[in-house]
């Protein structure tokens, strides 16, 4: 074994390495675990490490910092001088960085910095394997097939820098997916849940999951087909997550001031302070949020609109985006802050809408006339950013709604809407849920949504998809 080889032996001697005036060296130590399943049958399963070391070098000169940036995996003690250099290369080359600022100082270092990295092991799914096998019996004997994927994830993020900054964090990931479907693959239905440990059932139960999934493909036994047009819609907690996920992406205080943006204010200026909702609904962020934790600084590999690596290892607080239906902050780096005199404002792992009331989805169902009811939405795309604008397709079952009761599963539909524009004309919220955004599974899962009721909901044609 090299005698560098522990993460945190790693970012020290990267460090020592370092030639230039500053350095941030990230180390990234990730594992997995992974259940696949077809046909009501378990496929393949399997369990991955890895690392990735990312060495950011910052150069001053007489027109500004510069910063360079490299990241390779797999990277051994015999990888650092190289890698180290070749940062330093890159920083060299570059211009100055716009987002220069001085790297961070003054955090107390983390008392576990030395410890070893968290793992994950197929152990992970000792109590979900054998209630997915139980979820496969109902499934068969129901004639439905279940298809879909369990994964867990752990990485344990090393962060250092030339100022002293010495952080830690352990985040755990896990998301699970369940399809059913009918024998002549004609009815779908879809769920989805995030966990942190799957040793933890109580909202990631696959029989439970299978029962949901059994009473829709029995909604979708009949089917109506409806046209384009503007339907009074209840939108799940995962699609409301989809739209409000991009929503904050899109919400830059730097591109807002410029007047790029829908948080731009016609004239100039943003719309800090306007009201975007009549419904007292708040949407916030909070590293420290029960079920939802994420990392309590920043951890920047790279900068954009929304990050900057030069605040590697700013402490990040709770954060309320949109503060009893007004917009209340916009997503800001210290150098983004000072050129848009706005609060400082980075981007955290998380986000929650709560505010709203107490009914659950099935309650709002049943206090509908006539409507639809959607399941989840994918293949989301910016049509304008000046409005924000979506478009998008419904998935994997789109029912409607008579008298309380669902009556059967419609055509599926392409959308056009704007995050912000739904806030505004959404008519009623439920209860808060903890909920998997199924566009976005890939890059954000902590998410708690309430179900919205839209009065008008733009389905602006008919889609063919399943």
């Amino acid at each position: 074994m090299s005698p560098v080889s522990k993460p945190h032996e790693i970012v020290e001697r990267a460090l020592e390495l370092s030639t230039s005036d500053g350095c941030v060296v990230i180390a990234d130590e990730e594992s997995s675990a992974n259940l696949r399943w077809a046909g009501n049958t378990l496929t393949t399963n399997g369990v991955t490490r890895g690392r990735t070391l990312t060495v950011i070098a910052t150069v001053d000169g007489a027109q500004g910092t510069a910063s360079g940036v490299v990241s390779r995996s797999a990277v051994t003690a015999e990888d650092l001088e190289p890698l180290v250099r070749a940062a330093e290369a890159a920083a060299r080359a570059a211009g100055p960085a716009e987002d220069a600022q001085p790297l961070v100082t003054g955090i107390p270092a983390a008392a576990d910095f030395t410890e070893a990295p968290a793992e994950t092991s197929s152990a992970v799914f000792a109590d979900f394997a054998p209630a997915l096998g139980e979820a496969f019996a109902r499934a068969r004997s129901g004639g439905r097939e279940l298809y879909g994927f369990a994964n867990h994830e752990l990485t344990s993020t090393y962060l250092g820098t030339s100022t002293g900054v010495r952080l830690r964090h352990d985040q755990p990931t896990g998301t699970l997916e369940l399809n059913a479907k009918s024998p002549d693959r004609t009815r779908s239905a879809w769920v989805g849940r995030s966990t942190r440990d799957f040793r933890d059932l109580k909202d990631i139960d696959p029989t439970a999951l299978d029962a949901e999934l059994a009473t829709r493909l029995g909604w979708a036994e009949r089917r109506i087909d409806l046209p384009a047009g503007r339907y009074e819609t209840l939108l799940p907690p995962t699609a409301v997550a989809d739209l409000l996920i991009y929503q904050m992406w899109s919400s830059a205080g730097r591109d807002a001031v410029e007047g790029r943006t829908v948080f731009s204010k016609p004239g100039g200026g943003t719309r800090l302070g306007e009201s975007l909702t009549e419904l007292p609904l708040t949407l916030r962020s909070d590293p420290t949020e029960p079920g939802l934790e994420s990392a309590p600084f920043v951890i920047a590999h790279a900068s954009g609109d929304t990050a900057s690596v030069f605040d590697n290892g700013l402490p990040l607080e709770p954060t309320r985006w949109v503060r009893d239906g007004k917009l209340d902050r916009l997503v800001t780096t210290r150098h983004s802050a000072g050129l848009a005199a706005l609060p400082v404002a980075p981007g955290i792992d998380n986000l929650v809408l709560d505010g709203g009331g107490e009914r659950s989805l099935e309650e709002m169902v049943a206090a509908t006339e006539r409507g639809l009811l959607l399941t989840c939405l994918w293949y989301i795309r910016e049509v304008d950013p000046a409005t924000l604008l979506l478009t998008g397709l419904t998935r994997d079952g789109v029912y409607l709604v008579e008298n309380g009761e669902v009556t059967g599963a419609v055509n599926n539909f392409r959308f056009n809407e704007s995050p912000v524009d739904l806030l505004r004309r959404a008519s009623e919220a439920g209860r808060t849920e903890k909920t998997l955004p199924r566009e976005w599974s890939d890059w954000f899962t902590r998410a708690a949504m309430p179900p919205l009721r839209v009065p008008d909901f733009n389905m602006s044609s008919v889609s063919q998809g399943v």
